[in-house]
């Protein structure tokens, strides 16, 4: 079982949620082992960024950014599925593919500047 750490941004999202969907996003990453993030499948997503390993986990209405450090789960970015959508879009980028978006360097600006804002 990891610690589960959770960004400004991700504290500021849970807190606009109802208690029922914070509950259950928190319980979903929580209840992540070692054996599931070697071999991500189905809500879990492994990717790297300038030579880190980043995880994306689909929870509900949800995604959640987030990297393995030791034995701590470092949560990033909680993001509602229909605002990175809104992201692809505006941005003209390909819907289909979102291992692509990740890799395209405006996605990971837009993410950080949400990070900023308090």
């Amino acid at each position: 079982m990891f610690q589960v750490t959770f960004s400004n941004q991700c504290m500021r999202s849970l807190n606009d949620m109802p208690k029922v969907e914070q509950l259950a996003l928190v319980d979903k990453i929580s209840n992540l082992n070692e054996q599931v993030l070697q071999k991500p499948v189905g809500d879990l997503g492994k990717f790297h960024r300038d030579g880190q390993v980043f995880y994306r986990l689909r929870a509900e209405d949800y995604r959640i950014y987030f990297e393995k450090v030791d034995e701590q789960l470092k949560c990033h970015f909680v993001l509602h599925k229909n605002t990175l959508s809104d992201f692809i879009f505006r941005c003209k980028l390909p819907v289909g593919n979102e291992q692509t978006l990740e890799q395209h360097h405006s996605f990971w600006k837009y993410l950080e500047s949400l990070g900023k804002n308090t």
